[in-house]
């Protein structure tokens, strides 16, 4: 008869820096704390579905003394974001019980969670999810693990472009993830200097950027600028010079280059930057360690007191537990055309829509 409680941990969805130290937290609270066992389930529901699991325990996952989940990126875990999971549920459902799972930490997106969180309703499960993505658009919470670092990485690389569009009066565009949500490109783009920000939620107009492009060059004497924008971004309304020109055919990015390009009669140098997977790579933030840190923590925390079906978020300093059916009906989380962040964006004269 088993006596010691065995509770297992997944990470699904993309990838992100922070979920090694989630995992890193878990293992070493549930085992130093409670004594528990924890098993690691590789590529997520993929990995239940076949019954997979790694022991993971806490003096397993040093080297040489040197703990390196702390500041590595990924996961050791492995994650998918696709496949037809809840075509599978009674067989995923019988693979947990053959585990002999007390219970699951589930570490992932909107997306994600709404999948595991019809699998915890099915098996009844004891369930705890951790919010990770770098597009920020988890509802609930302040925080999420990976955003501020893909935040940070966006950042870094607009530092870098902003000097050869200097050196060369180029207008560089820098296109950035973020789904239907544009928390990343607004971020990223007030902390990088941006003069352009367009976002999934708030209509723009060419001519308007055309506008703002010249006022630069002829009011302030700026021959160089830098846009970011969302690959979720819509299509202008005004278009005129490449309406033929779908985001999903030449991309969001190259899109905006070639209508800017038109109605400046291709006065314009213009480059385009398609940052791609570098933002959901790379050593994770302070921030993230921290957070990521405190999820882990209140992960193994709330199994022990038995409240599960929650979701851990942060708010006002903490981490508190709020239901996860709630979460989910307010995900995924948008941003308000009237945020303090977009109205303090156009208070310093960056253009992100009407």
């Amino acid at each position: 008869m088993k006596m010691q409680k065995r509770i297992g941990i997944l990470t699904s969805g993309g990838d992100c820096p922070g979920l090694n130290a989630v995992i890193r937290a878990v293992v070493s609270h549930a085992t130093l704390t409670y004594g528990w066992e924890v098993l690691g389930i590789p590529y997520a529901t993929k990995g239940l579905l076949e019954q997979k699991a790694i022991p993971l325990r806490v003096h397993g996952l040093d080297l040489r003394g040197v703990d390196p989940l702390l500041n590595m990126g990924g996961t050791i875990l492995g994650s998918i974001n696709k496949g037809d999971t809840l075509n599978h549920i009674d067989e995923i459902l019988a693979s947990y019980r053959a585990l002999e799972l007390d219970a699951l930490i589930g570490i992932g997106g909107d997306g994600s969670l709404a999948i595991l969180n019809q699998l915890r309703t099915a098996g009844n499960w004891q369930f705890i999810a951790i919010p990770k993505t770098i597009d920020n658009d988890v509802a609930l919470t302040e925080y999420v693990v990976g955003f501020d670092t893909s935040v940070n990485t966006i950042v870094d690389a607009l530092n870098r472009l902003t000097f050869t569009a200097a050196s060369h009066d180029r207008v560089m565009i820098v296109e950035v993830m973020g789904r239907s949500a544009g928390h990343l490109a607004l971020h990223a783009g007030i902390a990088g200097g941006a003069d352009v920000i367009l976002i999934p939620e708030i209509p723009y107009s060419i001519k308007d950027i055309c506008l703002h492009l010249h006022e630069l060059r002829e009011n302030w004497g700026r021959k160089f600028a830098i846009i970011v924008v969302a690959e979720g971004a819509s299509v202008a309304s005004d278009s005129e010079c490449y309406p033929e020109c779908e985001k999903t055919r030449c991309g969001i990015g190259q899109y905006i280059a070639d209508e800017i390009s038109c109605c400046s009669q291709k006065q314009i140098d213009i480059r385009v930057s398609v940052l791609g997977h570098i933002q959901r790579g790379g050593i994770p933030s302070a921030l993230d360690r921290l957070v990521a840190t405190a999820f882990g923590k209140a992960a193994v925390d709330l199994i022990a007191q038995g409240d599960t079906g929650k979701m851990v978020g942060w708010h006002n300093g903490k981490v508190e537990a709020i239901p996860l059916s709630n979460v989910l009906a307010q995900s995924p989380l948008l941003v308000s055309a009237n945020s303090y962040l977009v109205e303090t964006a156009r208070a310093l004269g960056i253009y992100v829509g009407k």
